[in-house]
């Protein structure tokens, strides 16, 4: 088999392993990063639930979304709107994450292991939208 009959086998088994948004390494570390907002936002006081805790949990939840509904998108342009709304649901858990270690809701190793998380999912969001951008020039 020649190297262009290897990439394209490559290509298609690549592709056959996403057939679900729930395949997709976003969507898996934000699911994680949900489930961590989820606990953390537990121990806050009541008097937060209707503020931040709700506002940690909407933006968290947009997150993985956000991803599955770009996903399920037919062009590349609306994956990228989709997938850009995520990756800017991940920034403002950041930013609520500073907010909550600094007013004392959280430990510092709280706040670090869901930083870091969040930084993953950051990360790998943003290779999704790299690709979404890859595919729309090329197609340009």
């Amino acid at each position: 088999m020649n190297n262009a009959g290897k990439k394209n086998q490559n290509t298609e088994s690549s592709l056959n392993k996403i057939s679900f948004f729930t395949d997709l390494n976003a969507w898996k570390e934000g699911h994680k990063l949900v489930l961590l907002i989820y606990k953390l936002t537990k121990n806050f006081p009541s008097d937060e639930k209707f503020a931040l805790i709700d506002q940690m949990r909407r933006a968290v939840i947009s997150v993985t979304s956000n991803i599955a509904e770009g996903f399920s998108r037919q062009s590349y342009k609306e994956k990228l709107q989709f997938y850009s709304i995520a990756l800017g649901s991940v920034t403002e858990i950041q930013n609520q994450l500073f907010t909550s270690r600094d007013i004392g809701y959280l430990s510092q190793v709280d706040f670090q292991k869901t930083l870091d998380q969040s930084i993953i999912t950051h990360k790998i969001t943003n290779g999704l939208i790299k690709s979404c951008k890859g595919f729309i020039n090329h197609n340009s």
